[in-house]
């Protein structure tokens, strides 16, 4: 669907799936002409998925397309993830550790770690010195190394949109938001648009290993993407994007609060080498995948027990917003709780050749 002015319109005429109609190089000039389109609704007038009454539900902005992230792109958000694996995901030992890995990457020194390239030779100089003192980890070699950490964050139609609920399992006592700038590329690996993304996290699973960041990162409704995808053109420029400023807000049913903001201007990699690690030569999306950029935002904010940090409770209201792309609103429930993911590509499929045949 297309959002003009208010009003919501129908786009399966230019293309039955959402990854069909990034492919089109002619896409801005099409949506230019919302005459020729049918109108379905008032963006007033979409509910949430919990709303039965509601005609149209907001659902996530993409179909297709694999869902991949990065990890570390920020040399500043890499103590955190150091700062996990050094209390072996325990939260009550996290400030601890936030002192003595700060103490060995700055000596004591000022440093502005936002400054630092990844790869370069105060990066991989830094990285040596944090190794003599027995700090050695894998964040090291993707937060300052050269090549980026890049993962597949969830299922092809496992992400949920705005108003929905996004999912903690059980079994985590330690997880948190982390609002990024979502890249929507093509299967050319031309970024064609962006959104807004909840890569919803377990610290304390990932603190354990880094080898369980599949466990941590991909549960049911862990990936949340919207409210909307804007496509880049000559008012939302590659470079306004990477001038954005994201904001966080958690609102809890315990009238706790937590602000907090993603400076994309900070990342510490470029989109243009992070797409390039993801699609090459030696690795294609023949229906394009969209890209989880990064966080520079690791909530430290103690919630209950004092040095234990942040964690979400259940009802926490999420809200990631721009002034470019909207917001992303959604409620934290239970992985196993909340309604299953029971919708899948073969779905999708029998329902466009039910369109088809019935057209």
């Amino acid at each position: 669907m297309l959002v003009h002015e208010n009003i919501v319109y129908d786009l399966r005429t230019y293309a039955p799936t959402v990854a069909g109609l990034t492919e089109r190089d002619d896409l801005g000039e099409l949506l230019r002409h919302t005459a020729a389109l049918t109108r379905l609704c008032g963006v007033e007038t979409l509910g949430s998925e919990e709303d039965d009454s509601a005609e149209f539900t907001l659902l996530s902005p993409i179909d297709l397309q694999v869902v991949k992230a990065c990890g570390v792109t920020f040399v500043e958000s890499m103590l955190e993830r150091l700062v996990e694996e050094r209390s072996n995901g325990d939260p009550a030992r996290a400030d601890e550790f936030r002192t003595e890995i700060a103490s060995g990457i700055i000596g004591g020194e000022a440093l502005d770690l936002s400054e630092i390239k990844p790869g370069s030779p105060q990066a991989l100089t830094i990285r040596q010195q944090l190794m003599e003192q027995g700090m050695w980890s894998q964040y090291l070699e993707v937060g300052l190394g050269p090549d980026p950490e890049v993962f597949t964050k969830a299922p092809v139609l496992s992400s949920v949109g705005s108003l929905s609920f996004v999912g903690v399992p059980k079994m985590s006592n330690w997880s948190n938001p982390e609002p990024e700038l979502v890249l929507v590329v093509n299967s050319r690996g031309t970024m064609v648009g962006a959104t807004l993304g909840n890569d919803v996290n377990l610290r304390d699973v990932e603190g354990r290993s880094a080898l369980l960041l599949g466990r941590a990162k991909d549960n049911n409704r862990s990936t949340a993407i919207g409210p909307f995808i804007r496509l880049f053109d000559d008012a939302f420029t590659l470079d306004v994007a990477r001038a954005m400023e994201i904001e966080l807000t958690v609102e809890g049913p315990d009238n706790y609060k937590l602000h907090g903001s993603n400076s994309v201007s900070r990342i510490s990699r470029s989109f243009e080498e992070l797409v390039h690690a993801t699609w090459g030569d030696h690795h294609q999306y023949p229906d394009g995948f969209v890209l989880f950029t990064g966080t520079l935002f690791a909530p430290t904010q103690d919630r209950g027990e004092v040095g234990a940090g942040f964690t979400h409770h259940l009802g926490d209201v999420v809200t990631i917003e721009s002034d470019e792309l909207g917001s992303l609103i959604n409620v934290v429930g239970r992985s196993e709780e909340t309604r299953p993911w029971d919708y899948g590509v073969g779905d999708l499929l029998r329902d466009l050749l039910k369109r088809h045949t019935e057209a």
